[in-house]
């Protein structure tokens, strides 16, 4: 197993450009229901994370607080450095699944630093853990199966 057979493609990943304002970071965050979001600037590269928490922040810490006076300002004024980083499209599984424990979403980029998509944590519960778990079961059901038979 590989990284690619647990990607979600950046075509089918709500991301955020890069050249946003924060009103639209926060339309697009509510509109698709989630609690963080991946920035992409406009060459495809991978620029960061932009959470909830990122816009509270911004708002509560400025001396103006209102929203309609930070409507404006760019989504990069929201961002952590560092929160979320990519990894690579290379990346060992041993690494990635580090990396699921931490975040609910793992950013993948190509070697130029291009953003590829995402690996979630539900895939990977999805692709190991599941399987694993109708294995048992089915494990657990065989010598129910054998007595059926045996009783026929």
């Amino acid at each position: 197993m590989n990284v690619i057979s647990l990607l979600t493609p950046k075509a089918q990943v709500a991301y955020l450009p890069e050249d946003c304002t924060i009103r639209q970071g926060l339309e697009k965050l509510r509109a698709h229901s989630f609690t963080a979001l991946p920035v992409v600037a406009k060459d495809g590269r991978y620029v960061g994370t932009v959470s909830e928490g990122d816009f509270l922040r911004c708002i509560l810490d400025r001396k103006d607080n209102s929203l309609r006076t930070q409507e404006k300002l760019p989504l990069v004024t929201v961002m952590r450095q560092g929160f979320n980083p990519a990894v690579s499209i290379r990346v060992s599984m041993a690494e990635l699944l580090d990396r699921a424990m931490r975040q609910s979403f793992i950013p993948v980029v190509d070697d130029r630093g291009a953003f590829m998509g995402i690996v979630t944590r539900q895939s990977i519960m999805r692709k190991l853990v599941i399987p694993a778990v109708e294995k048992d079961r089915q494990a657990d059901r065989q010598p129910e199966r054998e007595l059926e038979e045996a009783m026929v």
